[in-house]
């Protein structure tokens, strides 16, 4: 089964550019995370939280991209290492707010010098201009593609 013309050419497929440029950079985060025994998901986790304390269990899920089955898993990996505390029961409805302990904190501080850098190196060949500008630029298409 073929595409015709009206086939996407993956040369020039903006969309498959983004999807190679976002496998780089997992794969770049993951071999700076994996000596620190923390993974992407781990870490964006433990991000979220210090940035916002007490989210729930579906709101980290939607912040790292992973279904709520998987945050669930990690939370309780997270919490059984000392990393994050939970609530026993939910203060209001369901929602368990999670926050990060000092071990959580610690281990946030090293990955986050660990990331930084690779977005540093991913930055490298572009002058603040164009960072500016491929940051519009990446938020314009988000929003377009969210119907905003």
């Amino acid at each position: 089964m073929s595409q015709g013309a009206e086939g996407i050419d993956l040369e020039t497929s903006l969309g498959y550019l983004l999807k190679e440029a976002s496998s780089a950079l997992r794969t770049a985060m993951e071999e700076v995370l994996r000596p620190l025994g923390m993974s992407v998901t781990h870490y964006s986790c433990l991000e979220l939280l210090a940035q916002r304390p007490g989210l729930s269990n579906s709101e980290l899920a939607r912040g790292a991209f992973v279904t709520r089955q998987t945050m669930n898993v990690l939370l309780q990996a997270l919490e059984r290492d000392g990393f994050v505390t939970r609530a026993a029961e939910a203060p209001v409805g369901k929602a368990i707010p999670t926050r990060l302990t000092p071990r959580g904190r610690r281990s946030l501080e090293k990955a986050t010098a660990a990331v930084r850098s690779v977005e540093l190196r991913m930055l490298s060949g572009m002058t603040e201009p164009e960072r500016a500008d491929a940051f519009r630029s990446l938020q314009s298409m988000v929003r377009a593609l969210r119907g905003e």
